[in-house]
């Protein structure tokens, strides 16, 4: 009997190392090999292969891949008919969305988009930007762009769509911002007829929840601790805690072990006021996944 498989689409460039990372805390071993568009996983029943994001919802679509991960902007940038299952954020360095904005030259007279009547845009999302200029009423030409598409102003280009995270490269090249188009965040995508395979949409859901729960574990500890019951009270007002701390009894009936989630960097200012109110035998421990 044939082993039925997952097609999972995994992004190539920057999100290459960040895939990896999450499906490692996830549980899953990712191996990328040197000149090889398959990367190996340690489960026989996915298969990996390694896609461009802004080809991604395409492939998907066509269900030459059954999933795969990729931008919202390039979702909407292909029109693509897919199903978004999940937002996925990789780690807190890339918890910023990505901003589309458009800019141009600090000295250009142009200040909105109505002064974009007639104007040359270059840009690498070129339907999103033409959407987004029809929706605006304006009617302008929007050339594709094939990188350094922030040196083009003014000479080749008399504005730009381009992606960005904090402005800082755009005013290193002397642009203004004047609107921004969209905010984007990696997503989980998958096609109706995928979805629709009961074996696969199980795959996918279970995956699904694996990653969530390795985000939902980042930058996140465990404490345990054992606690006198008259001085509870004041212990459990110093916990901050994802739910409520799980107090549980012990042999001893004057004293309850305590047990809570707590984010890593208060860590270090907790302990100290938990061992003033009365906790003994405070245990910090790591975490790898939390699933609701």
């Amino acid at each position: 009997m044939t082993t039925p498989t997952l097609k999972l689409g995994l992004p190539a460039g920057s999100l290459q190392e960040a895939t990896a990372d999450l499906f490692r805390k996830a549980g899953y071993k990712i191996t990328y090999a040197s000149r090889s568009y398959y990367p190996t996983i340690d489960d026989p029943e996915i298969h990996c292969t390694l896609i461009r994001a802004q080809e991604m919802a395409r492939y998907v679509q066509d269900g030459s891949l059954d999933c795969g991960l990729t931008g919202h902007d390039w979702i909407l940038e292909n029109d693509a008919k897919v199903i978004e299952l999940a937002e996925l954020i990789f780690s807190k360095v890339s918890r910023r969305p990505v901003r589309w904005v458009l800019a141009v030259p600090n000295d250009s007279p142009i200040q909105g988009p109505k002064d974009l009547r007639g104007k040359r845009i270059a840009t690498e999302v070129v339907g999103l930007t033409r959407r987004w200029l029809a929706k605006h009423g304006v009617e302008a030409q929007v050339e594709f762009s094939w990188g350094a598409t922030e040196v083009k102003p003014p000479r080749l280009a008399d504005a730009i769509v381009e992606v960005t995270e904090t402005g800082s490269s755009l005013r290193a090249n002397n642009l203004r911002i004047i609107a921004e188009l969209l905010q984007s965040t990696p997503r989980f995508i998958t096609a109706e007829r995928a979805y629709a395979d009961p074996w696969k949409k199980q795959k996918m859901d279970d995956l699904i929840l694996m990653l969530k729960g390795a985000m939902a574990a980042e930058d996140k500890v465990g404490l345990m601790m054992n606690v006198r019951k008259a001085e509870l009270p004041g212990v459990l007002n110093i916990l901050p805690a994802l739910q409520n701390p799980t107090v549980s009894s012990l042999s001893d009936p004057d004293w309850v072990a305590v047990n809570t989630i707590i984010d890593e960097d208060t860590v270090r200012h907790i302990i100290p006021q938990l061992k003033q109110a009365g906790a003994r035998g405070i245990v910090e421990y790591p975490l790898s996944k939390i699933i609701d």
